[in-house]
């Protein structure tokens, strides 16, 4: 097998030492980067010509990516990204990098290869960086894809908001938009159950006894939109009150979801009659 090959087998970017490791002599790695197949983003390092941009990076500027720019790797549910997030292998050196930079230490030790943060390290930035809203759907996404688990996570000494986040994350929400949907409503004193099964299908919440919640994803058409009105109807003949959102609203236009809810338990629609 090449030098080429090598790297590329290793994720595109690599430490040159992990290549000498392999049997590969500094003459085979330097013939590689004169021909052009591998270059050297930094001193120690080695990448393909069609790298991830991203990991060319983080080896360049010394550090790993982590936060929300993680985690959207990892296709976990974010709702805000505000540019590059990375995270510093050490305080003492000077870094140029155009985006949020996390300086903490990390829960779980990175490796000298590494160029993505461990999911702990992701969860403890995000817990730091983001809103309560967004980051829980962050974690709960983490939880629900089996990334990590709740004895790992409180095996580690996490601060005050990961602690907090930790409490109050379940395994169970479907996605982030529930997630949200659940977090912006905690102060309601009125009961709030998710997925609920109510005449033989899920409902997304339940509220009090009769308030059904119904969320669309960004996708929701054909068979499965037929299906979901036939049950608003089924629910609604037998004395449930019935609220369709989606994406869109609960994203960019809560004010309108919230006051759609508080208006149908200011009249009671939540409760039996």
């Amino acid at each position: 097998m090449s030098v080429e090959a090598t790297v590329r087998d290793l994720g595109g970017v690599t430490l040159s030492a992990n290549i000498t490791a392999l049997g590969f002599s500094y003459y085979e790695i330097k013939k590689a980067v004169d021909s052009g197949g591998v270059s050297r983003p930094r001193k120690r390092w080695l990448a393909v010509a069609d790298a991830d941009p991203a990991l060319v990076l983080a080896a360049q500027q010394g550090v790993v990516l982590s936060c929300v720019s993680q985690a959207q790797r990892l296709k976990l549910w974010v709702l805000n990204m505000d540019g590059l997030h990375v995270a510093a292998r050490s305080r003492g050196r000077r870094l140029r990098v155009s985006g949020t930079i996390h300086w903490q230490r990390p829960l779980v030790v990175r490796a000298p290869d590494s160029l993505e943060d461990p999911i702990e390290n992701v969860l403890d930035c995000v817990a730091r960086c983001q809103p309560h809203d967004a980051a829980l759907t962050i974690w709960e996404s983490a939880l629900q894809r089996n990334l990590t688990d709740y004895l790992s996570l409180s095996a580690l000494p996490l601060g005050p908001q990961a602690r907090h986040l930790l409490e109050e994350a379940s395994p169970f929400s479907d996605s982030g938009i529930e997630t949200l949907f659940r977090t912006r409503l905690t102060w309601l004193d009125t009961p709030i159950r998710a997925q609920t099964w109510l005449l033989g299908h899920r409902v997304d919440f339940l509220i009090g006894d009769r308030l059904v919640i119904q969320i669309d994803g960004k996708q929701h058409s054909g068979a499965q939109a037929t299906a979901d009105m036939t049950h608003d109807a089924e629910l609604r003949q037998r004395g449930f009150h019935v609220i369709r959102v989606n994406y869109a609203l609960i994203v960019y236009h809560w004010p309108r979801v919230q006051d759609l809810i508080l208006g149908a338990v200011s009249r009671g629609l939540h409760q039996m009659r």
